[in-house]
Order: C-alpha cells, then sequence, then structure tokens
C-alpha cells in the first residue's frame, strides 16, 4: 500500500467487506463450479443462472419453453460468460427425470457443486374450490423437486466437503395470503426442508438456504393478476396495487437482479457461515 492511500480509505464493517470483496472478484468467485438452476428458462431462475453464468459457474438450464429460444438462450450465457452451459427438459413432477438430469450434468461437469431449486408453478381459488390436480401438481413442483434434487445431489457434494443448495421460496414461505393453500403449503414446506437439511450437512462444508422474495413481475405473477381479480371480483390494477403490492411497504415489485446477486453471493465461500436460513428479499412484507 502507497503511504498516501490512507487519504481514500474507507473501514467497512467486517460483513461489509466481504461482501463487497466477493462482488469485485466477479468472473473468477464460482470459477470450476457447476450449477444446476430448475425453471431456468424464463423469469427468475433464468436471472439467477445469468448470475451464476457471470460469476464463473457452468449451467445446467431446466425448463420448458420454445426449443429455439432455449438454445439461443443457451449459447448466448455460453458466449458471454466463456462457461459451459447444458439444458435439461427434465419435469419436475417426475422422480426418474430429476435423476437422470443430475447424472447428466455430473457426467458432462464433473461435479454438480450448486442447486438452486426454483422450479415453481401457481394456481389461485378458494380452498372449497382448489382443484386436486392442481394441488397434486403444485406440491411436486413447488416442494418435492426441491427433496429430490437434494437427495441426489448431496452425496456427492460430501465427498468433495463443497456444496451450495439455494431455495428459491417465497415471503409465502414465512406469512400466507388467501387463495393459495398449495403454494403457501409448499413454501412452509420448502423453508422447513431447509432447516432440516442445513442441519443434516452442517459439518461437510455445503450450505442450504432459502430465498424469500416478495413480488416480482415475472411471467408467473403476471398470470396471476387475471386470476387474483376474478377470485377477488376487483380490476387487474387493484390487484396490483391493492393485493400484489399492497404488503411490500416499497411498493415496488423486487427485481430478478437483486435475487440472482443474493443467490449468488450465498454461493460463494464468503457465505459459508449462511446455512439453514430463510431470508427474505421483499420491500419491507414480513417486517408488518
Amino acid at each position: 500500500m502507497h503511504c498516501n492511500s490512507y487519504r481514500t480509505l474507507t473501514v467497512l464493517p467486517v460483513t461489509t467487506r466481504a461482501f463487497v470483496s466477493a462482488v469485485q472478484i466477479g468472473h473468477s468467485m464460482l470459477s470450476g463450479k457447476s450449477a444446476i438452476v430448475t425453471g431456468s428458462t424464463s423469469g427468475i431462475g433464468l436471472g439467477i443462472a445469468r448470475g451464476l453464468a457471470a460469476s464463473g459457474a457452468n449451467i445446467m438450464l431446466n425448463g420448458f419453453g420454445d426449443p429455439g429460444e432455449i438454445e439461443a438462450i443457451r449459447q448466448d450465457i455460453a458466449g458471454e460468460h466463456n462457461i459451459k452451459v447444458l439444458f435439461s427438459p427434465a419435469n419436475m413432477t417426475i422422480p426418474q427425470e430429476i435423476e437422470e438430469m443430475i447424472a447428466f450434468a455430473e457426467e458432462e461437469f464433473g461435479s454438480v457443486d450448486i442447486i438452486v431449486n426454483n422450479a415453481g408453478i401457481q394456481h389461485v381459488a378458494p380452498v372449497e374450490d382448489f382443484p386436486i390436480e392442481k394441488w397434486d401438481a403444485i406440491l411436486a413442483i413447488n416442494l418435492s423437486s426441491a427433496f429430490h434434487t437434494t437427495r441426489l445431489a448431496v452425496p456427492a457434494m460430501k465427498k468433495q466437503s463443497w456444496g451450495r443448495i439455494v431455495n428459491i421460496a417465497s415471503a409465502h414461505a414465512l406469512v400466507a395470503s388467501p387463495f393459495k393453500s398449495a403454494y403457501v403449503s409448499a413454501k412452509h414446506g420448502i423453508a422447513g426442508l431447509t432447516k432440516t437439511v442445513a442441519l443434516e450437512v452442517a459439518e461437510h462444508g455445503i450450505t442450504v438456504n432459502a430465498v424469500c422474495p416478495g413480488y416480482v413481475m415475472t411471467p408467473l405473477v403476471e398470470k396471476q393478476i387475471p386470476k387474483q381479480a376474478k377470485a377477488r371480483g376487483i380490476t387487474e390494477q387493484q390487484v396490483i396495487s391493492d393485493v400484489l403490492l399492497a404488503a411490500q411497504p416499497t411498493k415496488r415489485f423486487v427485481t430478478v437482479e437483486e435475487l440472482a446477486a443474493l443467490v449468488t453471493f450465498l454461493c460463494t465461500d464468503n457465505a459459508k457461515s449462511i446455512t439453514g436460513t430463510t431470508l427474505p428479499v421483499d420491500g419491507g412484507w414480513t417486517a408488518h
């Protein structure tokens, strides 16, 4: 350090310095690591996949969509960040397909170091009218799929004494809203799964955390708006202002970029003491 550098030196708290240093390392943060992000062909999952890729991790995309568009996304991420990007169309309701996806990633990457369980669907209806098949599908995709990816990835993570599992939950893992019985049940289940597995693997260099976003303007949320309007007998604009953002003191949607930054940080070594947590990113929603 040069003798005059004290003039611009700012001393930050230890936790802040750790976060800033992680961000500044940039592309080298997760270089050599490989990640599976479920439900990552659009929305939050795609944003997280891009964030991890920007930090040097190889990426396995997963989800549904137009094959041509998915291939364009795959090539774009791989080319921009000079990493390996794969795609699996595994259906998150079918355990056998999840197992094949994990095996494919381990074979192609050499290891699966990071699992981001993001895949999710939604249905809004009063409990007495809630379709049984919707309940079963939401529990399978939003909760059981995270159990399957976790149980399959943990053995290899234990062997290498390093792993990161990040479950994308929701503010609905911590509080409830009407007409979402299956979704709220599944997300509360994710919180429990996160804490339990974190305790089981705590001595193996593996962390398990849940990120709990408030409302993010994704295709999933956009589809909810007319359904909520119908269920509540109000306009779509009223759904946005009086329902979706009513509980968020910031009165703005959470951004995908904010979530990607947090998930990426949780996957770094600077976050190795953060485990078993449910971290709200909800504009103050759960502070009520």
